[in-house]
């Protein structure tokens, strides 16, 4: 009876929640934004002292091989752009946990209220693995890609511009941190029942070649060392999200039964 009480009504009303759905994303995202500006201008004073160590991966690894100077630009215009973009990295995970909570506030209305009170749990666990990933690649993939390439290279005079290198960073560094969300996608699917943990744990081999695959276009060298080191901890986050499906799984069932 809902259906056909729903076919007769007027386009327009019946479009209502999808156009409410929409405009309620708008101002998440809007929201999110503002909260990343205002992460950037925090950052902003402290650009230079950030570039100083977004920039000792280079250094030290130009030292392990022998090789004098640092970055070099080639643009007057350069300089500056670095600075944003500095700013701009450090402040979007400065701002992830006014982020991650816009996220929550869109989600929230779909969920039951003993879901809801899970905000906090959620809000340390999506900020806690944005920044593992990124700590992660900074610590880890980022220094071993810079040794591997300029080894690579060791017939060669490096001439390493800033804008080229801090493209490099930001990709590895967000990369990475967003890669380490999957067991929250991961809980939200299972939630939603579109996927489950038998589902994963049989689909196993396909997902870990599906992982390798993204890891050999994601990493900025051809060596394997450094896919690996892409790979790694995506299967570890993949064995990791079996047990989230799993337990989301059967909070499902358990609140389905009571």
């Amino acid at each position: 009876m809902a259906n056909v009480v729903a076919s007769v009504l007027p386009l327009h009303e019946r479009t209502i929640p999808f156009l409410a759905h929409l405009e309620e994303l708008r101002r998440r995202v809007i929201f999110s934004i503002l909260g990343v500006m205002v992460g950037f201008l925090l950052c902003w004073s402290f650009a230079d002292r950030l570039f100083g160590l977004m920039q000792q991966p280079i250094i030290q690894v130009l030292r392990h091989h022998g090789i004098g100077g640092g970055l070099v630009y080639l643009n007057p215009t350069e300089p500056f752009n670095l600075y944003l973009m500095v700013a701009l990295v450090l402040g979007l995970f400065a701002a992830s946990p006014f982020v991650f909570y816009q996220f929550w506030l869109f989600i929230a209305p779909g969920l039951n209220r003993t879901e809801k009170r899970y905000v906090l749990p959620f809000l340390i666990s999506t900020v806690g693995l944005f920044l593992a990933g990124g700590l992660f690649g900074y610590k880890m993939v980022y220094p071993a890609s810079l040794d591997f390439l300029i080894g690579y290279g060791g017939r060669f005079q490096p001439m390493i511009t800033i804008g080229e290198y801090t493209k490099l960073f930001a990709t590895i560094i967000i990369g990475l941190g967003l890669m380490f969300e999957m067991p929250i996608l991961v809980f939200f699917l299972a939630l939603m029942r579109v996927i489950t943990a038998k589902w994963m744990w049989r689909n196993l081999r396909y997902s870990a070649l599906v992982i390798f695959i993204v890891a050999a276009v994601i990493t900025p060298t051809p060596d394997i060392l450094n896919m690996c080191l892409f790979a790694a901890p995506m299967m570890a986050l993949y064995g990791i999200s079996i047990g989230v499906a799993w337990l989301a799984g059967a909070r499902r069932e358990r609140a389905r039964v009571s």
